[in-house]
């Protein structure tokens, strides 16, 4: 069935950046067909049968891309629990951290995610079946262990214990499987874990398969300044310089945080190699790891999409809560008020992201986009008439005013997933209390507690 969405203020983040004042939409299948002025509709052959729902000058962006998120993490929020847990699970416990991580994506206006280092304990068969559930589209990247010649000086990982069951080998049976499943929703990757001391030619491994079964790959790099003085020490490079000794860069590649670089080396090399960097504004800050130097990085036009990270670093999943930290802690490092503008954020929580994830080729074709409520009081001065006319821009309200919870309705491939602020096929008071039970026996499990003098 196609469905005509009317009477839209819509966001088109398009080479020109423009603004449709009152616009309309037409979804036939999972395609948007036409996305023009409303005065454009009567020159348009619609549908027979066609569903009609009126925007109410709504505001209306594309789906946001979550290009770093940490699914099972959502039971978890304390950071120095994660790995323990991780290899705690059992069961269904995966597939129920994964679709309450979706869930919350979906409530909060992400119709894309890539989930950046999931270890063979989550069951990615069961992940698969959430995001087939949930209607969301994802991009799983399947953790692959790197062999470890030596443990001195080495951040200790409980999921060594089950490193054999993360090979290159497994994440190509993996990616075989699995990937372009859901209606092609579902794209699975491979990812490297933090080199921290790892064998060089582990590494080396992760990237020849990649280019050579064609699977994208991400890594996390350079989080802390202690990752970035490991780098030094246990390679005698700098992050962007161990990327290229093995081979883990390119157009395929989105490499994770970037905290702390060399400027004299690697933003030259970045820019060379054409790798997709994801910043994590809220996660960086939160940990004290740093702030990494974005504006420089898009000055030399390299792609940089936007994460949460995991929900022990955000306590959120929430990306409009992180496209506006992204668009005022820059100001405030460089003191400038120019850098970082509302409609660059925007980009990087969607067209940077579809890049990334090298799904831009359908960004404006497939039926993926949100709807916002502007009303709170906290918007109370946007005027959509004004816009254009002197008034507030909608990239400024959506970026700096708005939050998930001004979500009114997500479509995902030509279906609405949210409606009024729920979600259409999750029962959200079951997976509430399916989470609750499931952290329990997580931490009796494994025998690991919160601290509960640390807030945070």
């Amino acid at each position: 069935m196609a469905t005509l969405y009317t009477n839209g203020m819509i966001i088109t983040v398009d080479q020109h950046r423009r603004v449709i004042r009152n616009g309309f939409i037409l979804v036939q299948g999972n395609q948007i067909v036409a996305i023009d002025p409303t005065q454009a509709l009567p020159s348009l052959t619609l549908p027979p049968n066609m569903r009609r729902v009126d925007l109410n000058r709504s505001i209306v962006i594309p789906g946001l891309i979550n290009g770093h998120v940490h699914l099972i993490q959502s039971l978890i929020w304390v950071s120095c629990t994660i790995w323990p847990l991780e290899v705690a699970l059992e069961g269904e416990d995966g597939y129920v951290a994964a679709k309450l991580a979706m869930a919350e994506m979906l409530k909060t206006g992400t119709t894309c995610f890539l989930e950046p280092m999931l270890p063979v304990s989550a069951d990615l068969g069961r992940v698969t079946t959430a995001v087939q559930e949930t209607g969301i589209r994802a991009c799983l990247g399947t953790l692959v262990k790197v062999p470890r010649s030596t443990t001195q000086g080495i951040l200790a990982d409980a999921r060594d214990r089950q490193a054999e069951r993360m090979s290159g080998e497994n994440a190509v049976a993996a990616h075989r499987q699995h990937h372009g499943s859901c209606n092609d929703r579902l794209h699975v990757w491979m990812a490297a874990e933090t080199p921290r001391g790892a064998d060089e030619a582990g590494f080396v491994a992760i990237g020849k398969a990649s280019r050579e079964h064609d699977i994208r790959i991400t890594m996390h790099l350079s989080e802390s300044f202690k990752d970035f003085k490991m780098i030094r020490r246990s390679y005698d490079v700098t992050p962007a310089q161990f990327c290229r000794n093995v081979g883990i860069t390119g157009p395929h590649v989105v490499l994770a945080h970037m905290a702390h670089l060399d400027a004299s080396v690697d933003l030259d090399m970045l820019q060379a190699d054409g790798a997709n960097i994801v910043h994590n504004p809220t996660s960086n800050a939160k940990l004290g790891d740093g702030i990494a130097p974005i504006p420089e990085l898009l000055g030399r036009d390299i792609n940089i999409c936007l994460g949460t990270d995991g929900a022990p670093c955000n306590n959120a999943h929430d990306l409009f809560r992180d496209m506006h930290t992204a668009g005022i802690i820059h100001k405030g490092r460089l003191r400038d008020a120019s850098v970082m503008p509302a409609e660059q954020v925007i980009e990087m929580a969607t067209i940077n992201g579809a890049k990334a994830l090298g799904v831009d080729r359908d960004l404006g074709k497939k039926a993926d986009f949100v709807v916002l409520t502007p009303t709170g009081l906290s918007m109370a001065p946007f005027d959509e008439s004004r816009v254009g006319h002197g008034g507030i821009h909608p990239a400024t309200i959506v970026v700096h005013s708005c939050t998930g919870r001004d979500v009114d309705r997500v479509v995902v491939d030509g279906r609405e997933v949210v409606r009024e602020g729920a979600l259409v096929e999750i029962d959200e008071e079951q997976l509430n209390q399916d989470a609750r039970a499931t952290i329990r026996r997580l931490q009796q499990r494994a025998d690991i507690q919160a601290q509960p003098a640390k807030m945070n």
